[in-house]
């Protein structure tokens, strides 16, 4: 039996007030939320503290991804939750929604009087967005040995701090980072819960206020680095300049334009750091990340490689060099069809896809995975105009709730 909609609307707002003065971005707008700074930090004590209050078993693991289980930790375990970082000036919803909702999902079905026959466990998951060391997914990925655990050591902030030394500030040892098979093969399934970043499940149903997740599409980032000479703005005459500014300024443009010559294809600059950065100074290097989310690998490769093409060309033409790294990648991810067809068996709720990547598609290789949306009235998403309404994340509550009592029937 599922409590009264008063008591849940009283409870999701009591507990939503508690996150909403942690991290705002005075210069941004939004939320500022990453890996290991103050305001990620306070949400991780937030959450072991809901946790507790509720009986939950509270552990960290190797990667720094917090665990809060409803009964001993074992081999069976239903997982769901998602994470509490943002990007820079982020909305409210993406991540915490799902965090609050599982913890409410628990409460819901321990007011139905369920009694579950494997562990629940819910995850908050480290640095989902990449907005501090920029490897989106890094606690789930590092779980399941996806990326080299040196590597995510070494990397650094854009203040030049190691994530290493990061790690350490707050207790946390880095040295322990690395593949966890072992809670990996704990997990019978993950369901994660999202609000979603777009408008398609509108488009899909306006009436709908949740939707079953079915795939992710192709994305990658890459780094682009421009390297030219750098001079004296008013001294330098443009015969003499090798300006790395315009490769970049032109590879921006070349992104936007060549969209069109791929179908369902979308890409984005959206930074861009030139060196040394001043106002009358030539940068000698100008650093530029490219996101690109093409439905599959060898689509997405064709898109990339053209960008890089019309970015060597522009580079030549200026005297520039120019170095391209991939950060991340990730080809398209199908989540498990048996697990989907036992939620819309539950729920019978529409399916959609998403161009946005999540944790529960780093797992889906390695075990069961399942996505459910949250209907966003705006349709904006990684910016402070992201939402969803009280009304539809009570009924994504009580959907998780019912999922889950499915899975630990």
């Amino acid at each position: 039996m599922k409590i009264a909609a008063g008591s849940q609307n009283s409870r999701f707002t009591s507990t939503w007030s508690d996150l909403a003065a942690i991290g705002r971005d005075q210069t941004r707008g939004g939320y500022s939320r990453h890996l290991f700074d103050d305001a990620e930090m306070a949400l991780r004590s937030w959450f072991v503290e809901q946790a507790q209050r509720r009986g939950l078993e509270v552990e960290t693991d190797r990667n720094s991804n917090v665990w809060a289980w409803w009964g001993s930790p074992g081999p069976g375990a239903v997982v769901t939750g998602s994470h509490l970082d943002s990007v820079p000036g982020g909305g409210a919803f993406d991540g915490p929604l799902g965090v609050v909702s599982s913890l409410m999902a628990v409460d819901e079905l321990r007011l139905r009087g369920h009694v579950p026959t494997k562990p629940i466990a819910v995850v908050c998951f480290a640095e989902e967005e990449g907005g501090r060391f920029g490897l989106p997914c890094l606690g789930s990925r590092l779980m399941a040995g996806i990326s080299d655990a040196d590597h995510v050591r070494r990397l650094r902030d854009p203040n030049g701090i190691s994530l290493a030394d990061a790690a350490r500030r707050v207790g946390i040892d880095p040295a322990e980072f690395g593949p966890d098979p072992v809670r990996l093969a704990m997990i019978d399934s993950f369901v994660e819960l999202h609000v979603e970043q777009g408008r398609l499940l509108q488009q899909v149903d306006p009436q709908a206020a949740i939707a079953v997740g079915s795939q992710i599409v192709a994305h990658g980032r890459w780094r682009f680095t421009f390297t030219g000479t750098g001079n004296h703005a008013g001294t330098t005459v443009p015969a003499d300049r090798k300006d790395p500014m315009l490769p970049a300024a032109a590879t921006v443009l070349a992104t936007r334009r060549l969209l069109a010559e791929h179908a369902g294809a979308v890409a984005t600059v959206g930074r861009l750091v030139p060196v040394p950065g001043g106002s009358n100074v030539i940068a000698s290097s100008v650093d530029l990340w490219l996101d690109a989310r093409v439905p599959g690998a060898a689509a997405t490769a064709a898109l990339v490689d053209a960008i890089v093409a019309a970015a060597r060309i522009e580079a030549e033409l200026e005297g520039c060099s120019l170095v391209v790294r991939r950060e991340s990648f990730s080809d398209d991810v199908i989540f498990d069809p048996a697990l989907g067809l036992e939620l819309n068996g539950v729920l019978k709720v529409p399916t959609i896809t998403t161009g946005a990547g999540h944790d529960a598609g780093v797992l889906a290789p390695f075990l069961p995975t399942a996505m459910l949306f949250v209907r966003n009235p705006t349709g904006i998403s990684h910016s402070p105009a992201e939402h969803a309404e009280t009304a539809d994340a009570l009924v994504g509550i009580d959907a998780l709730a019912d999922v889950l009592a499915k899975l630990t029937r």
